[in-house]
């Protein structure tokens, strides 16, 4: 276990923005993760819960100029284990602190197909599940059987099913008992994931990577060409990590793509997906996704967008990602997400969501 005192947070964010927390604790093993939680335990008597920050890759937080003001920990646990269930089928249990690229890597050099279209994001392990990562068709919520967590409240390790864990877009059962008290309540210790023993991918189902691999929608190919691929068309939006590539200096997408109920509130142009339910792929009626890039884009905002000194801007490769372009603080983040989210609002009459968690900050004026 490693302790720091004072330690600029931006450090351990992709965005490389965030100010100084006075205790960081960095718990390189399950037995440091558990040492620090027992310390940490949750209370929910009392108003003050943003006691306490849990960190793994980074990729999806946008922390306060101010810091943080509680004790943070960041998760760096390692090992990988698997289990043969079936004949094609095997579980395959990360620790939340693995690099979720390098696990994704690691599974299709064990023969293990499911998780190539999720190539490429950056981030840990543990983080997947809170936010149902998805990508090019694939969210982690088809693939997860079970989480193991350790509850701050009752002070105990629990493994949560995939259907206690409520998957949805970009949400879980774990992200929405954060934001109900305010801290997170499960600390994922481990994820648990199905994968099938083939070379071949599954379906491929994104228009884009379909394209991009000169196959039909529903054409499964060699798994490891899917990675490639994918990993191909991120780096070409600046949504693979590179340090001197400022338009990766990012949280990835920042807006999630929008859900409405009445599609008739679309332009016409706009682009219009099924919504699906993650655990059995069933259509939900009466809901209609759409692209906030295209949103964007359409509302007036192109690429390499900037206000003010310039320091945040939009990426140049890509509409959806707001970019620290070296200099930025917060604070210029936050303003450009203000005037992008009012412009499309302005222009179509939707509110777009932010997908990253902020921590001492807010899109509220």
């Amino acid at each position: 276990m490693t302790e720091a005192v004072n330690e600029d947070l931006s450090t351990f964010t992709t965005f490389r923005l965030g100010g100084p927390a006075e205790h960081v604790t960095i718990a390189e093993t399950r037995e440091e993760l558990l040492d620090f939680c027992h310390a940490h335990p949750l209370e929910l008597t009392g108003d003050d819960r943003s006691d306490v920050l849990f960190i793994g890759g980074g990729s999806n937080l946008l922390i306060s100029d101010d810091g943080f003001d509680g004790a943070v920990c960041v998760v760096r646990t390692t090992g990988v284990t698997t289990t043969e269930t079936t004949s094609t089928d095997t579980q395959v249990t990360a620790e939340a602190g693995e690099d979720w690229d390098a696990f994704v890597a690691h599974a299709l050099d064990l023969g293990l197909s499911g998780l190539e279209a999720l190539s490429g994001i950056p981030g840990s392990v543990g983080a997947t599940p809170i936010q149902n990562v998805g990508a090019y068709g694939t969210e982690v919520g088809e693939l997860i059987t079970s989480v193991e967590v350790f509850d701050r409240v009752a002070g105990q390790i629990r493994r949560l099913s995939a259907v206690e864990l409520e998957f949805g877009y970009r949400t879980s059962a774990l992200k929405r008992a954060q934001a109900a008290v305010g801290t997170p309540q499960f600390v994922v210790l481990s994820v648990t994931f199905d994968l099938q023993h083939s070379e071949l991918s599954l379906p491929v189902r994104y228009a884009q990577l379909a394209s991009a691999l000169d196959v039909e929608i529903g054409t499964r190919v060699a798994a490891a060409l899917v990675r490639d691929s994918v990993i191909a068309l991120r780096r070409s939006k600046g949504m693979v990590l590179d340090g001197d590539d400022h338009d990766s200096w990012s949280a990835g997408s920042f807006f999630t793509n929008p859900i409405v109920d009445d599609p008739e509130i679309l332009p016409a142009e706009a682009p219009r997906y099924p919504v699906t339910d993650p655990l059995s792929g069933a259509k939900i009626e009466g809901k209609t996704k759409t692209s906030a890039a295209w949103l964007i884009e359409h509302a007036g905002f192109a690429k390499g967008f900037s206000i003010g000194d310039g320091h945040a801007a939009l990426s140049n490769k890509h509409t959806l990602a707001l970019t620290n372009r070296g200099h930025a603080r917060t604070a210029d983040v936050i303003d450009l997400a203000r005037t992008v989210v009012d412009g499309v609002a302005d222009a179509f009459g939707i509110t777009l969501e932010p997908e990253p968690t902020f921590i001492g900050c807010s899109l509220d004026r």
